[in-house]
């Protein structure tokens, strides 16, 4: 039996290890990203690589040393889409002896071409039961994120602190069990009503902070060190659109509206989300938003192109907006003292 690992990207590990556990007869390796998958991501990397890279190898590294032979990749729409060429290339350097498989291509899932790499491995795919647990895994990440959604908004005002995210567990763990659509929909449906029971303390409820950036840093909590968390406790909701339904399913029919809305500031496609954010950030502004919170990795190319027009577009409509870019020297205490300074200067703007 083949044991596999899949990187960690917040969440989206439960929908990942149900498809390929229910397709493929294997044992899957979790990998909790660490500061020791960083360390070792960062010292097997180019220096000036973008730090998903590092992570991502960092936990490969972690599961071949486990016993793993078959890594899973999930490809991306910028540089991400050349992780699989140059980790493979770097991890058969170090001596390793691995299979590894790109399920992603150019933001697509190619079933022809992963069937093929799968048979390669001397196992079997039905393509029926593929389709099924695809389209169930579809339907998981949907419901995880409509959730997370309601979660950034009213996390901050539990009553109860630690409410919602140990709801959030119980829910994922409940996901994980899925039998069937109808099993799946019901505990979604089950898991939206208890999390709209949580009580609120809405007195506390002032201020709303729009979070953009590169999708990898905001969807990875240890990526940005928890930051949404930390904006929650100072009473804060949060928006954030980047996740995994809006980028594999409604971005490419949205991106001609973005471009359309900010055609003041760009006329083409500027690669990755940096289009996205853009837009995004114009929206946010235009609807009162307290503030605007900018993530990247650092050395990420379309970010570095998009901050300029951030920050004239909320000069222009007088939004604070502060810039995170994460790297492996990225202290959490600096974080958090440029949040709290941050806050500070929303509170002084609606004060003022």
């Amino acid at each position: 039996m083949y044991k596999i690992v899949i990187p960690q990207m917040g969440d989206y590990s439960t929908p990942a290890k149900y498809l390929i556990s229910h397709i493929i007869d294997c044992e899957i390796i979790s990998i909790p990203i660490t500061n020791k998958t960083l360390e070792l991501g960062s010292s097997n990397s180019p220096l000036f690589v973008c730090t998903p890279f590092k992570y991502t190898l960092g936990s490969f590294i972690e599961g071949l040393e486990k016993g793993a032979d078959v890594l899973i990749q999930f490809g991306g729409g910028c540089r991400y889409g050349y992780y699989f060429e140059l980790q493979k290339q770097i991890l058969e350097d170090l001596g390793y002896k691995f299979e590894m498989i790109n399920l992603i291509t150019k933001g697509e899932f190619d079933y022809k071409r992963i069937k093929k790499e799968i048979e390669r491995l001397g196992l079997k795919l039905n393509k029926l039961k593929t389709l099924y647990y695809i389209f169930l895994s579809i339907k998981m990440v949907k419901y995880m994120d409509k959730i997370d959604f309601y979660i950034r908004e009213h996390i901050g005002f539990e009553k109860e602190n630690g409410s919602f995210i140990k709801l959030k567990k119980q829910m994922l763990k409940d996901f994980s069990t899925t039998k069937n659509y109808f099993h799946l929909k019901y505990m979604y449906l089950k898991y939206k009503r208890k999390f709209k029971k949580i009580e609120l303390d809405n007195s506390k409820r002032k201020y709303k902070v729009g979070i953009i950036g590169e999708l990898y840093t905001l969807m990875e909590p240890f990526a940005n060190y928890n930051l949404e968390y930390e904006l929650a406790k100072m009473g804060i909701s949060v928006k954030r659109y980047t996740n995994v339904n809006y980028l594999l399913f409604e971005k490419k029919y949205k991106i001609k509206d973005y471009l359309s809305k900010t055609k003041d500031y760009i006329k083409y496609k500027m690669g990755a989300d940096a289009s996205d954010n853009i837009a995004r950030c114009k929206y946010l502004c235009k609807h009162n938003y307290d503030g605007i919170i900018h993530m990247k990795s650092s050395f990420c190319t379309p970010e570095i192109g998009a901050m300029p027009i951030i920050n004239k577009i909320c000069k222009k409509y007088d939004v604070p907006v502060l810039y995170f870019s994460f790297d492996t020297e990225t202290s959490e205490v600096g974080v958090k003292t440029r949040l709290e300074a941050f806050f500070d200067m929303i509170e002084m703007r609606r004060t003022k």
